[in-house]
């Protein structure tokens, strides 16, 4: 079991093939297909006997494209590369669209258990 959620979500997101991937934000001008990633929160897992020795995090990934189709289907492979992974999606892909850089988005969050 990986060390970090972060961890987790990039290792997985590597096997999604002509896919880039960057922390938080890509830089201005990146093309698509690109997923941006976050944590968004987790679970306390805590008791009170101490501190348990796995810990959970929320992951948001954020999948960028020129068309609806294409992030669609990118989405579709990141799903199933954090769910191989053993992230368990939370909800459904959200769509957005960005005008600014006229790009296609979903995004959809994760719970990642993980062993520090």
């Amino acid at each position: 079991m990986a060390n970090s959620a972060e961890k987790v979500v990039v290792e997985a997101l590597k096997t999604v093939t002509g896919l880039s991937i960057f922390p938080d934000v890509a830089p201005t001008g990146t093309a698509g297909p690109y997923v941006t990633y976050q944590a968004v929160g987790g679970q306390d897992v805590n008791g009170l006997d101490g501190p348990a020795d796995l810990e959970n995090q929320r992951m948001q990934i954020n999948v960028w494209s020129a068309t609806r189709a294409a992030t669609a289907t990118t989405m579709r492979a990141a799903r199933t590369a954090l769910v191989a992974a053993g992230g368990i999606p939370i909800g459904a892909p959200v769509s957005q669209y960005e005008s600014d850089t006229k790009l296609y988005g979903s995004r959809l969050d994760f719970s990642v258990w993980f062993r520090p």
